[in-house]
């Protein structure tokens, strides 16, 4: 961040078309399970006590609501009540919220006992909370962005850098899987890091989420591929009146939204975003521009009630661009020389990605089936020349690589006699292409590496989960299991090898105490970077390595009370065992050490013989706006250990030990809002540099940069890092549109934290490197302080 200019001042705009000073409310109220529909039940807006009775096709409408945001529930005998909070009532258009009420076994003797209002499943009794867009809206310093919503939560770290990455109980950014309406996605951010997750802004617009469901454990058996936790956003159905659209200009894009019917049984939602990040980056004097742009769309076709088909399209093409004449206007000397260490070392980047995808569900009188059918793909490209002079001779790197996956996955969900079972198979094609020049040191000689790789396999999964409730609701246990396997190796074909079973129980202790507990074992396939690293012979390496998946064992238990409902404190503690983690055998270290930083990873020689461990405490305290209040209070304590080259346990990159996040904020009369949002976290250990070696002339002409000392595998510290960010909202309601103006300042108090050194070597007047004195073969260096 430009010295001086710490405090970032967010003006918001949102303009939309009305029609009327009152909104509406419809939807529909169904069984879960059959799709058929609920007569009778009722629906409540809590904050009024406005109710609705279904008609016998289970169909709703409130009229004359108050704009703002509701607290909606519906309840019928024999079902569990349902509740939705923080609802958005609109007056421009129709809200539409249905109710897919699940069976209970309650009789009327019994109907003092209730569900746990708050978001909770047979097979994730714990380690789950859910977000609405509403709460990622508002969160102070979060700019819309759901990644530093979830940054709220127990258990979720971060770097201090300008980035996204989720860091869950200890676990590495590509330990994470991400889910649009039951559809995978590799990754929700822009300027992705290859091999991992995370990157500085968010790609999924707000406007488009009701709710996203977090599990940073117990995870069910349909969702593969998740080491440390698992994202499922929830999207909003289009309107299904009329066409209606909205205006957004935030502190770093421009966006438009539109969503409206498509004949009788269809409706849509489009959405487009272009950044102009680059000019505020070039303002704060940064030396890296970036640019990105986004569309996202979504159709749905109600066949009927027993057919439904869904289509969802989320593209995003991004520019990363250096600002060379960053320094003409700068005369602090340490910030200079900040900036011209990061023009000599930061490539130039382009990516663009894309998920394309259909959902198809047919509804039976006993049970539904899904079958999803999708395609991503991303490509990324790099290149970097020496001094930045674009000439054939200073090129240093020229990066290209294309991930593409095609996906075929089938469930069916069957309840009888309050039995829930859920089964399925999955398939997946893959292919991935590399093709990479490079100049690099070996053996006191600057050689040019070439390689090309092309990687085709085929991955498959088959899974099952069973859940019971017992003694009248008191005890709920779900137990489940998954195979997966692919034709990449012997060492994984076999999908008995990569057997996870998973075990959930929730038992009731009182009315409104429960006790949870899960414990399972869960696999991952390393990065296709790994698995596609070849070498100078056209040798898949790491194939002849016997690379193969990541195991991680989780043990969680946790108490859970509900003071109101609006209100929950959980306590959980958490145990996770990893083995055969990739060991990358030219630095020696594991690769769960990577993937907070732009670019890619794990694109060397490894080795499946890593093993670390993770485990702490959490403690949570959320109060759903109710009237006037809201907030969330989290507090982590935790470790994260992997074993280094000499077999000691060593804390990862990851490893903040405590992460604490109080964020509250209040209704007042005339439509304003206040919030704050207080972050303490952990200083994250760093590896020194070997001084001695990056001033070596030979390596330093070839990297210009610092090489880490991998002997010291993360012996130092950064400092604990805390700031506060402070948000006031208001809004104006007018006969035909409504404005909404925010101030959202970030880190108020202007808190400066020290990031890891850059390592550099000095220069004479005229610019040459300067050679240390006592010795020739090796530059004069020096340590820039990075602020």
């Amino acid at each position: 961040m430009h010295k001086g200019i710490p405090v970032f001042l967010v003006c918001f705009f949102n303009l939309i078309q009305l029609i009327a000073q009152t909104g509406k409310l419809n939807g529909r109220v169904y069984n879960s399970i059959n799709n058929e529909p609920i007569p009778f039940a009722t629906v409540v807006i809590d904050s009024f006590k406005l109710t609705a009775t279904s008609d016998t096709s289970g169909f709703y409408q409130i009229e004359i609501i108050p704009p703002g945001i509701h607290n909606l529930y519906c309840t019928f005998v024999g079902f569990n009540r349902l509740d939705f909070f923080e609802i958005n009532i609109n007056a421009f258009k129709t809200t539409t919220i249905d109710f897919p009420l699940s069976e209970n076994s309650i009789t009327l003797k019994d109907a003092q006992v209730t569900a746990s209002p708050f978001n909770k499943t047979e097979e994730s009794p714990l380690s789950l909370r859910t977000i609405s867009s509403t709460e990622i809206f508002r969160s102070p310093g979060s700019n819309r962005d759901i990644s530093k919503v979830l940054q709220n939560l127990p258990g979720v770290g971060s770097t201090v850098s300008f980035r996204n990455d989720l860091i869950v109980r200890g676990g590495a950014p590509n330990e994470n899987r991400f889910y649009l309406d039951g559809i995978e996605i590799p990754n929700i951010n822009h300027f992705a890091t290859q091999g991992a997750s995370g990157g500085p802004v968010g790609l999924i617009n707000v406007d488009f989420i009701r709710e996203v469901d977090f599990y940073s454990g117990a995870f069910p058996a349909n969702r593969g591929y998740a080491l440390s936790s698992v994202l499922d956003f929830k999207f909003i159905d289009g309107n299904n009146e009329k066409l209606a659209g909205a205006a957004t200009v935030g502190s770093s894009d421009i966006g438009l939204t539109l969503d409206g019917p498509i004949g009788k049984k269809s409706t849509f939602l489009l959405s487009a975003r272009r950044s102009y990040l680059q000019f505020l980056f070039k303002a704060l004097g940064l030396p890296f521009l970036p640019t990105y742009n986004d569309l996202q769309f979504k159709q749905n076709i109600k066949i009927n009630n027993k057919n439904s088909l869904s289509f969802l399209f989320l593209g995003a093409i991004d520019q990363f661009e250096l600002n060379k004449t960053v320094n003409d206007k700068i005369t602090d000397s340490e910030l200079i020389e900040r900036n011209k260490y990061l023009l000599g070392n930061l490539p130039t980047n382009s990516q663009w990605n894309y998920t394309v995808g259909s959902i198809y569900k047919h509804f039976s009188a006993e049970y539904f089936y899904t079958l999803v059918l999708s395609r991503n793909h991303l490509n990324n490209k790099a290149e970097k020349y020496l001094n930045n002079i674009e000439t054939v001779d200073n090129l240093v790197l020229d990066y290209n690589s294309q991930e593409i996956e095609n996906k075929i996955r089938f469930e069916k969900t069957t309840s009888k006699n309050n039995w829930k079972i859920n089964f399925g198979f999955g398939f997946e094609n893959i292919l991935y292409t590399n093709q990479t020049f490079q100049r690099i040191q070996n053996s006191g000689l600057i050689i040019k590496d070439n390689f090309s790789s092309r990687l085709t396999f085929n991955k498959y999964s088959g899974f099952g989960q069973i859940s019971k409730n017992i003694f009248k609701e008191a005890l709920t246990i779900s137990m489940g299991i998954r195979a997966d396997g692919n034709t990449y190796s012997d060492e994984m074909m076999n999908p008995l090898e990569q057997l996870s079973p998973r075990f959930s129980l929730s038992l009731k202790l009182a009315r409104d105490l429960f006790l949870n507990f899960n414990s399972g074992r869960y696999f991952q396939l390393p990065p296709y970077t790994i698995l596609g690293y070849k070498n100078s012979q056209n040798e898949l390496v790491n194939k002849l390595n016997k690379v193969t998946f990541i195991q991680n064992n989780h043990l969680v238990t946790g108490v859970e009370y509900n003071p109101t409902r609006y209100s929950k404190i959980t306590c959980e503690t958490f145990f996770k065992k990893y083995r055969n983690y990739p060991f990358l055998l030219n630095d020696s270290i594991s690769l769960a050490n990577l993937g907070g930083d732009f670019g890619v990873i794990g694109n060397e020689a490894a080795t499946s013989i890593s093993t670390g461990r993770s485990y702490g405490i959490e403690i949570f305290f959320q109060q759903k706006l109710n009237k006037l209040f809201y907030g969330i209070i989290s507090y982590t304590f935790f470790k994260s250990e992997f074993k280094d080259k000499h077999g000691a346990y060593r804390p990862t990159t990851w490893d903040n030990i405590h992460i604490l996040n109080i964020t509250s904020g209040i209704k007042l009369k005339k439509n304003w809002e206040g919030g704050f949002k207080f972050r303490l976290l952990g200083g994250a250990p760093y590896t020194p540099y070997d001084a001695e070696l990056s001033s070596k002339k030979e390596i330093w002409n070839i990297y210009n940069i610092g090489l880490n000392d991998w002997d010291k595998l993360n012996e130092n510290r950064l400092a604990l890092f805390h700031s506060l960010d402070v948000r006031i909202d208001k809004k104006w309601f007018f006969k035909k549109w409504m404005l909404n103006v925010y101030l959202d300042i970030q880190n108020i108090y202007n808190n400066t934290i020290e990031d890891k050194p850059f390592f550099n070597i000095k220069r004479d007047a005229g610019g040459n490197l300067e050679e240390n004195p006592l010795d020739a073969s090796s530059y004069n260096s020096y340590l820039i302080y990075n602020k």
